[in-house]
C-alpha cells in the first residue's frame, strides 16, 4: 500500500530520480503524440488492420538494416513506405478486396523477415526482442532526437492534410467535387501511418505499436465527437497510460532492478523486465478502452 502511505515515493520520485526512466517515459510520450494524431484517422477510417500490417511490415526493413550494418530506423521507414505504396498499388490495380491486398503484402513481408534473419548472423535474441517489444529502458538521447524528428514530420504532414483527410473520411464524393485529389490524400494517409509506426517502433516495438495506434484513439472516439477533441483526448489517455504503465512496471515487475544494473540476464539477452514496460503501458491503454466501453454500456442501459 505504499502508493497510499507514501505517495511521493511511489508516484513522483521514480520520474525525478532516474535519467533512464525519464528518457523511457519521454520516448513513450513521443509515441503517444504521433499515434494519437495518426491513430484518430486510423480509427475513424476503419483501417486498424492496415495499422497492424504496417506495424509488422517494418520488420524486413529492420532485419535488412542489421544484415547490411545500416540504421534500423532508416530500414523500418523504407519498409513501411514500400508497404504503404504497395498496398495502394494493389488496391488500385487488383480485383482483390482492400484487406486481401494488405494481408498478401503482410504475409510476404513476414516471410521476407524470416529469410533475412536467417541470413543475418548479427541478429541475436536481444535484437529480436527489441524489434518486437521495443527498448524503452535502453533509450538514448540520440534515440530521442531521432524519434522527435520523425514525430515532428508526421505531425506536420497530418496538419497539412488535415482538411483533405477530414472530408475524405466522411464524404469521398464531396472530396472529389472539391478537387481534393482523394488518391493523393489516400497515399498521404498511408505514408502518414508508415511514419507513425516508424517513429514508434524503437520505443514500444512493432507488436505493441498497434496498441498505441488504436487503443487511445478508440477510447477517445467513444467520449468525444470532433476530430481535434478526439486527438487531444487520445493524447491525454495515452499520456496517462504511459505514466501509469511506467510506474507499474517500475514498482511491480522488476524494472527498477534493470535500471540500477541488477538484471540477472547476461549481455546479448533481454530480460522479461526489460520488455515489460512498453507492454504494461499498452495493457493500461487497452484497459482504458474496456472501462470506457463498460461505462458507456451501463449509461445506455440506464437511459433505456
Amino acid at each position: 500500500m505504499e502508493f497510499l502511505t507514501d505517495p511521493w515515493q511511489w508516484w513522483v520520485q521514480p520520474f525525478t530520480g532516474d535519467p533512464i526512466l525519464q528518457r523511457a517515459v519521454l520516448a513513450g510520450l513521443l509515441t503517444v503524440l504521433v499515434t494519437s494524431v495518426v491513430g484518430t484517422w486510423v480509427v475513424l477510417r476503419g483501417t486498424t488492420y492496415l495499422g497492424e500490417a504496417l506495424g509488422h511490415g517494418i520488420l524486413p526493413g529492420v532485419a535488412a538494416a542489421y544484415l547490411l550494418g545500416g540504421n534500423p530506423t532508416a530500414g523500418a521507414l523504407v519498409a513501411a513506405a514500400a508497404m504503404a505504396v504497395g498496398v495502394r498499388g494493389i488496391q488500385r490495380r487488383s480485383p482483390l478486396p482492400g484487406e486481401s491486398a494488405i494481408g498478401l503484402l503482410l504475409v510476404g513481408m513476414l516471410a521476407l523477415t524470416v529469410v533475412l534473419m536467417a541470413a543475418a548472423d548479427g541478429i541475436d535474441e536481444h535484437d529480436l526482442q527489441e524489434m518486437l517489444f521495443g527498448a524503452l529502458l535502453d533509450t538514448s538521447p540520440s534515440d530521442l532526437l531521432r524519434q522527435a524528428v520523425l514525430v515532428g514530420v508526421a505531425v506536420l504532414v497530418a496538419l497539412v492534410f488535415h482538411r483533405a483527410l477530414l472530408v475524405l473520411t466522411f464524404d469521398e464524393v464531396q472530396a472529389r467535387l472539391m478537387g481534393m485529389r482523394p488518391r493523393l490524400t489516400e497515399l498521404a494517409f498511408l505514408l502518414l501511418v508508415a511514419l507513425s509506426v516508424t517513429a514508434s517502433f524503437e520505443a514500444v516495438g512493432s507488436l505493441l505499436v498497434f496498441a498505441f495506434l488504436v487503443a487511445p484513439p478508440a477510447a477517445a472516439a467513444m467520449l468525444v465527437r470532433r476530430v481535434p477533441a478526439m486527438m487531444a483526448t487520445s493524447a491525454l489517455i495515452g499520456t496517462g497510460s504511459v505514466l501509469l504503465g511506467a510506474l507499474l512496471a517500475h514498482h511491480l515487475l522488476g524494472t527498477a532492478d534493470h535500471l540500477h544494473g541488477e538484471s540477472p540476464v547476461g549481455a546479448g539477452h533481454a530480460s522479461p523486465e526489460e520488455v515489460a514496460m512498453p507492454a504494461t503501458m499498452a495493457l493500461v491503454a487497452v484497459a482504458v478502452v474496456l472501462v470506457v466501453m463498460v461505462v458507456r454500456g451501463v449509461r445506455s442501459d440506464q437511459e433505456a
